[in-house]
């Protein structure tokens, strides 16, 4: 089976707290999934679970404690990430946060394209821009020279993730691309991805809290908790018939799966709680309704039930 992306045993820790008092919270703890061309993989679960972490060190922007990503066979090295040019491309939450207010939103796109001298002169890049925006529903003449102001949220992140295909890329990483679009456009952007994977052949690493649109735009998703993935697996089997508790009770915060529903529930649970992170055993434990003595001081094993990955004791037996 061709993969895309795999991400292999990846930690993350940060140290909090003063020389005297530190704590160390493992963000992600030994997370392993892989991403096929041509597909859209979520990674789902509430505020401070770790995904974000995850993306930031795909990207770059961290260093991993211990783990490896591999791009197309490719190995990340510590120091050099060439390789994150080579077909990887990042849409972020705030379409706003994108773009500089004084700045039009077209230079952004001419920079873009010289930076990575994508084109010789200015027809053939306006030709390129113009490309990719009608791919997103958009075009040249209706965007160019205008400010970020001039446009409303989901419109700009139309204009993010059209930015994000002028180097072509195999692989989009979308961290929330919608939790700050308005839920009457939310529908769009998540039809966007879907419409770049089945035409385009662009992989979509779909970062989210939000359930509702992981079930529909998603293929496999990972649902995780506090650093852990605890089920993984085909989004119908995961949402439609959860096995892990924690996946259980997100699962009951969604509507059942109707295809004349809009699907624009947001799930929202606690923030982060370090008690949990640096629970010795299952990191759920003390919210879990099926909880067991093993739980408190036992990590779970990982185990496979009906394809699906779940992180529990409950499945793995004495």
């Amino acid at each position: 089976m061709e993969k895309l992306l795999e991400v292999e045993h990846l930690s993350k820790v940060f140290t909090r707290g003063s020389v005297f008092s530190r704590i160390r919270i493992t963000a992600t703890d030994n997370v392993s999934f892989y991403i096929k061309p041509a597909e859209i993989f979520a990674l789902a679960g509430e505020s401070g679970c770790g995904k974000t972490t995850i993306a930031r060190m795909i990207l770059g922007f961290e260093e991993p404690s211990s783990g490896v990503i591999v791009h197309k066979g490719k190995r990340e090295a510590q120091k050099e990430k060439v390789w994150i040019t080579e077909g990887i491309q990042a849409v972020f939450q705030n379409p706003f946060g994108t773009f500089n207010p004084l700045r039009t939103v077209d230079r952004y796109f001419f920079e873009t394209i010289q930076n990575y001298k994508l084109v010789r002169n200015k027809e053939d890049a306006i030709r390129l821009i113009d490309e990719k925006l009608k791919a997103v529903g958009l075009s040249y003449e209706e965007f160019s020279g205008k400010y970020p102001s001039e446009f409303s949220g989901g419109q700009l992140q139309r204009i993010s993730i059209a930015r994000a295909l002028l180097t072509n890329p195999t692989l989009l990483i979308a961290d929330e691309p919608v939790s700050m679009v308005d839920a009457s456009l939310r529908m769009s952007i998540v039809n966007l991805f879907k419409k770049l994977k089945e035409e385009f052949g662009v992989s979509v690493l779909y970062i989210t809290h939000d359930l509702a649109t992981a079930y529909y735009v998603s293929d496999r998703i990972a649902i995780m908790f506090r650093g852990n993935i605890v089920e993984m697996g085909p989004v119908e089997k995961v949402l439609m018939e959860p096995k892990h508790p924690y996946t259980k009770l997100l699962r009951e915060s969604i509507p059942e799966a109707d295809s004349n529903k809009r699907w624009d529930t947001v799930i929202t649970l606690a923030d982060t709680e370090y008690e949990e992170y640096l629970r010795a055993g299952c990191k759920f434990a003390g919210r879990c309704p099926d909880v067991m003595d093993r739980c408190k001081d036992k990590a779970p094993p990982d185990v496979y039930v009906d394809g699906v990955l779940v992180k529990c004791h409950k499945y793995a037996g004495e």
